[in-house]
């Protein structure tokens, strides 16, 4: 009895160690079976599967984000094997130049052409708590209630160049689900917001009339990345103003190289509230998109762009990995409060903090 005691004791005590080890394991293989059920989803085109893909893309958690590079690779096969042709629009513009507007009107047009259409558009995070407002549908309920479109509003959360972060991943999820045209909507609230460039097809900048003299335009430097340029509200009292603007960017854009010699960019005026010109900017871009097909060049910059999204995500983990440094943060305090009384310029200050952290590594 006493030794039938000690074994029903050892089996209660190691059991007890192991339930931890059973539960892991049992959550791990649910987590696996719940992103193939995701994947597979998303590949079918459910739009909500599509809605959390994208949320999981945008996670930050280590767990999520491993998910969702096995998420990401599971898509990129999916496409490599179909090898449908897809086309990445990126529109940006100063604020009022209608880009909601004629986003919905111009993604009206190609549903009824029997396209599916993806919306990815930005918003502005607050610098002070962080939050953005997220209410680009609001402003597009006829596209919203499309059953071919899909938008998905994202917050920039403080990364530069007008797009977030994820905007490249979501970008192929949208391709994983069907969608065969996706345009990405930028903040535009600067002559920075240009890195949509990177990460589409076409650019195409939207511009409101009277925007400015020839001068100005020559010194954005967006117009050295545009491949169309739109000038919208072409209607009422502001015709005229958007004639003499077309023709200012259309000498401003004189002054510029092309970004493609197979290219050299337009510049068109439509107006997204009357539906007019809308066709006339949908042949320019087949066009832009049968001269990069038989060139090369759609091909060419859907490698660079790959490449240069990966350095951005190195430098961005380096820089987060150079953050979480104890010891750096610790230094950064003396550092600070040296440059601070002016016993430190900032690169002085700058090259001490590095030498410290290549040394501790």
């Amino acid at each position: 009895i006493f030794f039938f005691f000690l074994f029903f004791v050892y089996r209660k005590f190691t059991s007890s160690l192991l339930l931890p080890v059973v539960l892991f394991q049992k959550f791990m293989a649910n987590a696996v079976q719940r992103l193939q059920h995701l994947t597979k989803s998303l590949l079918q085109g459910d739009r909500a599967s599509l809605a959390r893909c994208i949320t999981l893309v945008e996670s930050t958690s280590a767990q999520q984000q491993v998910h969702a590079r096995q998420l990401l690779s599971s898509v990129l096969a999916h496409l490599a094997r179909l090898r449908n042709p897809t086309f990445r629009i990126g529109l940006s513009g100063p604020p009022g130049a209608g880009k909601s507007t004629f986003i919905e009107s111009f993604g009206e047009l190609l549903t009824s052409q029997n396209n599916r259409v993806a919306v990815l558009t930005i918003d502005p995070s607050s610098a002070v708590s962080g939050g953005s407002i997220l209410g680009d549908k609001t402003r597009m309920p006829k596209l919203a209630r499309n059953r071919n479109a899909y938008i998905r509003p994202s917050p920039s959360s403080g990364t530069l160049g007008g797009v977030a972060r994820n905007t490249h991943d979501a970008i192929v999820l949208c391709e994983g689900a069907g969608y065969d045209i996706t345009i990405v909507e930028t903040v535009g609230v600067g002559q920075s917001e240009v890195a949509v460039a990177d990460m589409v097809d076409m650019f195409v900048l939207l511009t409101p009339p009277a925007a400015g003299d020839e001068l100005q335009g020559i010194k954005r430097g967006i117009m050295e990345m545009v491949d169309l340029v739109v000038v919208n509200k072409a209607d009422g009292d502001l015709l005229h103003a958007a004639n003499r603007t077309r023709l200012e960017l259309m000498g401003a854009l004189k002054f510029h190289q092309p970004r493609s010699p197979h290219w050299r960019p337009e510049v068109l005026q439509v107006s997204a509230k009357e539906n007019h010109g809308l066709h006339k900017v949908w042949d320019v871009m087949r066009e832009f998109r049968r001269v990069a097909a038989r060139t090369g060049l759609h091909e060419h910059r859907r490698k660079t762009q790959c490449k240069v999204w990966m350095w951005k995500h190195i430098t961005e983990h380096l820089l987060s990995d150079f953050k979480r440094n104890q010891h750096i943060q610790s230094l950064l305090l003396d550092v600070e409060q040296r440059m601070c009384n002016q016993l430190l310029t900032p690169g002085a200050a700058a090259d001490i903090v590095l030498e410290e952290y290549y040394r501790r590594r």
